[in-house]
C-alpha cells in the first residue's frame, strides 16, 4: 500500500495553489500552470517572475523523442524549486504521460511522434535562493527524427535560428546536452542525424559546452552509452581524463512509493539528486557562449543553400540554351543549301523559357507566410524552398545590405517579391528560318545580312554562357569555404548533400584544385554524416512505400 503524502510543507503551498493535482498519492503529482506565450514559431513557457539582478544559465536539450527529455526538464524544475525526497511531491511543467478514461497513467507518448513541432523555451524564475544561485532557461527541440520526415527536422533548425536572432530570443548558451539512454550501445542513424543537425548549427567556439545527459540510469557506469559516444567520435567537452563529460539520471521520480519499492526508489532519487548537483555546478562554471557565430553559421547556410538552388536552376537554363544552339548548328550544317535557296525553310529546335507557377504556399498558422522570394528582374528564385519567416523580401535571410545574395545580378530588394509563385524553366518546340537564326545570334542588323561566321558567332555565345557557369560555380565554392571556416561540423549533412553537384561541375571545367578541396571535404564525412545520409534515404524509401506501396 502506498504511503500517505504527509510531508508536504507550507513552503510549497503557494506553488500548489497555482497548480493542478493530476495524481494523489506518494508522491502527489501537480501540473504547474506557467504563463505560456507564443512568439511567432516559438513557444515560451515562463514559471515565476524574472529578477534582473539574478544571473541566468541556458541549457539546450537535444535527443530522440522518447529519450527522456521530458523527465529531464521536469527534474531540473523540481531541483530548482528545491523538492526533496521526504516532501512526497512532484511538479510537472511538461506532462509526461497520457491518461486513459479511468485516469490511470498507462501510456507514454509515442516515441516516434512528438507532441509539437515548436521549439519550446522554458524559463524558471523566482527560485534562485533554493538550490541554485541562478535562474534557468531550458530550450527543448521536440520533433527531431520523428515520423514526419526530414523536412520537419529542417523546420526545427530554422526555428532555432529564429530564436537565436530575435530581439527577445536567446543570445547565449551555457550547455548543449545530448540526452541519451544508458542502454544505448550505438548511436542510431536517426540519433546521429539529430545530433549532427543541431551541433552543425553552432560555431566552433561551442565544442567545450557540449555534454551528454544519460537517462534511465541505474547508477552503474554506462559502458554501452560511453562506448557508443567513443565510436561516434563526437566533438564534445572532455574531463581531466579526456573522457566525454556526462551526467546520469534515473527516470523513476513519479513512481508511487510502496513498502516493497521504497528502498529502490530512494536509491534512484539519491542518484539523480547527486548527479543533478554535479550537473548544475558544471552549469554554474560553464562559460556562456555568444550565439553571434551561430547566427552567422545559419545565415551562411541559408545563403549557401539558396545559392546552390539558384545555381542549379541557372545551370539547367544555360545547358538548355547550349542545347538549343547545338541543335541550330546541326540543322544549319545539315540544311544549309536548302535554307539558302528557300528563305522560308524552317528548322525545329527546343527553345527554353521561363514562366511562373503556383507551388502551394500561402499563409501559415495565421502568422507566417510560406512563399518564395523571387527576382522579377533576373526572373529567378532567390529563396525557395524554405522562406517562411519573412513577410517581405527585405526581411529574407538571402538579403544583405539592401541587395540579394542569390540572384544573378545581386539586384536590390525592390526588384523582388514574395509570393506563392516560382519561376519554372521549360522548353517548347519552335520553328526558325535562316533569317530568324541570324536575328537571334548575330550582333547587329548589318551582321544579319551576312551568312558567313554565323556558326562561329554561335560558338562565341556558348563560350559566354560557359563563362557565366564558371562564375556561378566559383561563387558557390566560396560559400562552402566560408562555412568550413566558421562551422563546428563542416562535414554536416546539410553541406555534404551539395558537394557531389559542385564536384561534378568543377570536373567538367577541369578545375583540379577546387575538385581536390571539395573531395577532401567529402572524404571527411564521419559516421554522423554517413548515418544522416542513410537516415534520409531510409525516410525517402519509407515515404515511397507508404505512398506507392513499394
Amino acid at each position: 500500500m502506498a504511503e500517505e503524502n504527509t510531508n508536504t510543507t507550507s513552503e510549497y503551498e503557494y506553488i500548489i495553489s497555482k497548480s493542478i493535482l493530476t495524481r494523489s498519492g506518494t508522491p502527489a503529482v501537480y501540473q504547474l500552470t506557467p504563463e505560456t506565450k507564443n512568439i511567432g514559431t516559438l513557444r515560451r513557457i515562463t514559471l515565476g517572475n524574472k529578477n534582473l539582478n539574478k544571473t541566468n544559465r541556458t541549457v539546450l536539450l537535444v535527443g530522440e523523442t522518447g529519450a527522456g527529455k521530458t523527465t529531464m526538464i521536469n527534474a531540473l524544475v523540481n531541483y530548482a524549486i528545491g523538492v526533496k525526497w521526504e516532501d512526497n511531491i512532484w511538479f510537472e511543467i511538461v506532462e509526461e504521460k497520457t491518461k486513459n478514461a479511468q485516469g490511470d497513467q498507462d501510456k507514454e507518448k509515442g516515441q516516434c511522434e512528438s507532441q509539437t513541432s515548436d521549439v519550446i523555451v522554458y524559463e524558471i524564475f523566482g527560485f534562485e535562493d533554493k538550490t541554485l544561485p541562478y535562474s534557468l532557461t531550458i530550450i527543448d527541440t521536440p520533433g527531431y527524427g520523428d515520423t514526419r520526415g526530414t523536412e520537419q527536422d529542417d523546420e526545427i533548425s530554422r526555428r532555432l535560428f529564429d530564436l537565436f536572432r530575435s530581439e527577445d530570443g536567446v543570445h547565449e548558451i551555457n550547455v548543449v546536452g545530448l540526452v541519451l539512454k544508458a542502454s544505448e550501445n550505438r548511436l542510431s542513424d536517426r540519433l546521429r542525424y539529430i545530433f549532427d543537425s543541431v551541433v552543425s548549427l553552432f560555431g566552433k567556439n561551442l565544442e567545450e559546452n557540449l555534454i551528454t545527459l544519460i537517462t534511465h540510469s541505474d547508477g552503474i557506469t554506462p559502458e554501452n552509452a560511453l562506448k557508443a559516444l567513443e565510436d561516434a567520435n563526437l566533438k564534445c567537452a572532455k574531463d581531466e581524463d579526456n573522457e566525454p563529460v556526462y551526467f546520469m539520471f534515473n527516470n523513476h521520480q513519479i513512481k508511487q512509493k510502496t513498502r516493497k519499492n521504497k528502498t529502490a526508489l530512494k536509491c534512484a532519487w539519491d542518484l539523480t539528486n547527486s548527479q543533478m548537483e554535479e550537473f548544475t555546478e558544471f552549469l554554474k562554471n560553464s562559460k556562456p557562449r555568444s550565439l553571434i557565430t551561430t547566427v552567422e553559421v545559419l545565415n551562411s547556410r541559408i545563403r549557401l543553400t539558396a545559392c546552390i538552388q539558384n545555381l542549379q536552376e541557372r545551370v539547367e537554363l544555360i545547358e538548355l540554351k547550349q542545347k538549343e544552339i547545338q541543335q541550330t548548328q546541326d540543322n544549319l550544317k545539315k540544311h544549309e543549301e536548302e535554307m539558302k535557296s528557300n528563305q522560308n525553310y524552317t528548322v525545329l529546335v527546343d527553345e527554353p523559357y521561363k514562366e511562373k507557377e503556383k507551388f502551394g504556399g500561402g499563409m501559415w498558422a495565421l502568422m507566417f507566410y510560406k512563399g518564395a522570394v523571387c527576382c522579377n528582374k533576373c526572373e529567378e528564385n532567390c529563396h525557395y524552398p524554405g522562406c517562411t519567416m519573412a513577410w517581405y523580401p527585405r526581411d529574407c535571410e538571402v538579403m544583405s545590405r539592401g541587395h540579394c545574395t542569390a540572384c544573378t545580378n545581386k539586384c536590390p530588394v525592390s526588384d523582388h517579391v514574395k509570393e506563392d509563385m516560382i519561376y519554372v524553366t521549360k522548353t517548347r518546340k519552335v520553328k526558325r528560318t535562316l533569317q530568324d537564326v541570324k536575328a537571334k545570334y548575330k550582333r547587329s542588323k548589318a551582321d544579319c545580312e551576312k551568312t558567313s561566321g554565323l556558326l562561329e558567332d554561335m560558338e562565341k555565345t556558348k563560350e559566354e554562357l560557359q563563362k557565366e557557369k564558371d562564375q556561378w560555380l566559383d561563387e558557390a565554392f566560396q560559400h562552402v569555404v566560408k562555412l568550413e571556416q566558421i562551422a563546428l561540423n563542416v562535414d554536416s549533412l546539410s553541406i555534404h548533400v551539395h558537394l557531389d553537384f559542385l564536384i561534378e561541375k568543377m570536373k567538367e571545367r577541369g578545375d583540379t584544385e577546387k575538385v581536390q578541396k571539395l573531395e577532401e571535404m567529402k572524404s571527411k564525412a564521419d559516421e554522423g554524416t554517413k548515418s544522416g545520409l542513410r537516415y534520409r534515404f531510409g525516410k525517402m524509401v519509407a515515404a515511397c512505400k507508404s505512398r506507392f506501396g513499394y
